[in-house]
């Protein structure tokens, strides 16, 4: 069953300033995040962009926002395959496990400055509780 859906856009220009202002990113993306996204060189921002799309729509599928969330404790990666997934801890699990989902589905793209992410949360009564 679904208990919520969240999408985000986020333009790169947002995150070519926030790289000018130092410690903001460190503040926002998890130190694996911002590794995995810098090495991305000129692909970098719209890495970021991606990333912080999936986290604003997380707040979003679960319905109360990330105002109680560190930022930190979403973290987006990509498996062996590309497929994105959010790893969440602290109080971004704690959030997900309130909601009563048990799963998280993620989708990002990206079109010339702007990053898009789709969060969708779902309980499945056939997997374990997160």
């Amino acid at each position: 069953m679904i208990i919520g859906i969240g999408v985000d856009v986020v333009h790169g220009y947002r995150l070519e300033r926030w790289q000018r202002i130092p410690g903001l990113l460190e503040r926002y993306f998890h130190p694996d995040e911002l590794r995995t996204a810098l090495s991305r060189g000129s692909g970098a921002t719209l890495s970021l962009a991606a990333r912080f799309a999936a986290k604003e729509a997380f707040g979003k599928a679960l319905g109360t926002g990330l105002a109680d969330i560190v930022l930190k404790d979403i973290l987006v990666v990509n498996q062996h395959n590309g497929r994105p997934e959010i790893q969440l801890f602290g109080t971004a699990l704690s959030a997900l496990e309130r909601s009563g989902a048990n799963r998280v589905h993620l989708s990002l793209t990206h079109e010339r400055d702007n990053a898009i992410a789709v969060v969708i949360l779902e309980t499945s009564p056939d997997r374990p509780r997160i």
